[in-house]
């Protein structure tokens, strides 16, 4: 008699270092480059990181009671269709199987080709695609696996982004770059600021990454909370230190328009050899980024093919429970984006359609509490946190409409689209 092997579970501290290796990533390193085209003041830049943060933090209680509650895994696609309607649901999965993750995972991975191009060499674009193809074969075996290198990566990571700010903070810079003169408060009612606060948001993405594998937790009620907010605060606190010493030590016209952000504050502070050392590193733990994202992302995938006969395709599991058609199948969406977008246009379509799925899941705490459900884990200072974080993302989504039609028209036809496989599936039911 054969048994079936029991799939494993992971407490609060490696559900943490999910949460922020999804976070740490592609955006702080990249995304500052955008924001001084517009903004230069040092306190309207760390101002940004810090309304980033105080976002993502108030989004993660929220998360944190809806997970508890369902105790299923999935995200926004579980959430959603409970909370509203199950074309909700759909909708909210459709984002996560097409851009989601996928898109993020291409992102991070044309990062580390950008980081890796000057230093060794190598073609940008094949270092993406063999990064996603190497992460996709790691997360097609078993959970404990994936936990340990995610655990191993996530380590090296934080210890790397600490090393940098040390470096910045004790060495002297080789002049005065930060500006904290008055009248910086004006740039906070530029529309630029709101679209710089999408490229922000984006970076802050994967906050709410733990509430994606709920059934992989042991005692969600407990350890997801902890999971999501000590998480978010530890990466809160790195981000700001972080974009401080990049400010402290480089000029902002060298770095305007630019994505390798990290590369040109190390060669202000270490020079072009220590530039190329800090480089390889920042690429290498890119790898962290792309790995979380390609364990999480097809969890929704997964919930999506159980109810939908449309995506029956990707039910399929080994042994150990890994669906491993989802993990390709998501790698071959980011393999296409490689190959057919541009850095900035990702990050800004990407930034706008998963604020707008987050600001609607957050919502659905106040309707939980009109239903008078029981919750294992209640959010602190409600109604503040979610009236805040859908004050903060309507803002945003707003502007982003206005500054930047292209790629928010092209977030709203991928909805269309979602909205048309949803009917097409439900003929074929």
């Amino acid at each position: 008699m054969s048994l079936k092997p029991v799939p494993s579970k992971i407490g609060w501290l490696s559900a943490a270092a999910l949460v922020v290796a999804n976070m740490i990533g592609t955006g702080v390193f990249t995304s500052l480059g955008f924001q001084v085209v517009d903004i230069k003041h040092t306190w309207s830049l760390l101002l940004l990181w810090g309304i980033g943060g105080l976002v993502a933090l108030t989004g993660a209680f929220s998360y944190a009671e809806l997970g508890a509650l369902y105790k299923r895994s999935g995200g926004e696609y579980d959430f959603l269709t409970r909370l509203y309607h199950p074309l909700a649901g759909y909708l909210s999965g459709w984002i996560s199987l097409t851009v989601g993750f996928a898109a993020p995972v291409g992102l991070a991975a044309m990062a580390m080709g950008t980081y890796l191009e000057p230093a060794t060499g190598l073609s940008g674009q094949w270092v993406a695609i063999g990064a996603v193809v190497a992460t996709a074969l790691m997360h097609s075996w078993d959970l404990r696996q994936s936990s340990r290198f995610q655990d191993i990566l996530t380590l090296l990571k934080a210890l790397l982004i600490l090393g940098i700010i040390v470096l910045g903070l004790a060495l002297p810079p080789a002049g005065e770059y930060l500006d904290f003169s008055e009248g910086w408060g004006i740039e906070l009612a530029m529309p630029a600021y709101a679209v710089a606060l999408i490229f922000v948001t984006y970076s802050y993405t994967g906050w709410n990454a733990a509430a994606y594998i709920v059934e992989e937790i042991r005692q969600p009620a407990i350890n997801l909370p902890k999971a999501l907010v000590r998480g978010t605060l530890a990466v809160t606190v790195l981000y700001v230190l972080l974009q401080l010493v990049f400010l402290r030590h480089t000029p902002l016209h060298l770095l305007e328009g630019q994505v390798d952000v990290g590369h040109i504050y190390a060669v202000q502070l270490l020079g072009e050899g220590g530039g190329r050392a800090v480089s390889l590193l920042i690429a290498f733990f890119l790898l962290s980024s792309i790995s979380a994202m390609a364990w999480v992302g097809p969890r929704v995938s997964l919930s999506m093919a159980r109810d939908y006969p449309f995506w029956h395709f990707l039910r399929q599991q080994n042994r150990q429970g890994i669906p491993v058609r989802a993990v390709w199948f998501q790698a071959g969406i980011s393999l296409v984006l490689i190959l057919t977008g541009t850095f900035e246009q990702v990050l800004v379509y990407c930034g706008f359609i998963l604020q707008l799925s987050s600001a609607l899941t957050v919502l659905g705490s106040f309707r939980i509490r009109q239903r008078q459900q029981e919750l294992p884990y209640r959010s602190p200072f409600h109604p503040l946190f979610p009236l805040l974080f859908t004050a903060i993302s309507l803002w945003i989504l707003a502007y982003a409409l206005v500054n930047n039609p292209q790629e928010s028209l092209l977030g709203l036809g991928n909805l269309l689209l979602g909205y048309l496989t949803w009917h097409w599936g439900r003929r074929l039911r």
